[in-house]
């Protein structure tokens, strides 16, 4: 397992440490971040106009496309830390 890999497992573990609640932005961030390292670009239709917490969802992880998996790991590693104050 790379080094980034690892990280990246890590920082899954830690986020689920944090005391708070973090902002629906930072959310967003992590969730689409952990989706393109973990499954590349977005897939499937975007939700309906009623489903509004899968449609923003959908819409963080669209942004990402192209994104290489790496940089993803690398960007959700860096959000949590930030998110522990490390």
């Amino acid at each position: 397992m790379s080094d980034l890999k690892a990280a990246f497992d890590k920082a899954q573990a830690d986020v689920k440490t944090l005391t708070s609640r973090p902002s629906n932005e930072a959310l967003l961030f992590l969730y689409a971040h952990f989706k393109q390292a973990d499954a590349g670009d977005v897939q499937g239709k975007r939700p309906g106009m009623m489903d509004m917490v899968g449609r923003a969802k959908y819409d963080a992880w669209a942004k990402l496309e192209g994104m290489s998996s790496d940089d993803a790991m690398q960007a959700y590693i860096d959000k949590v830390n930030e998110l522990l104050g490390s």
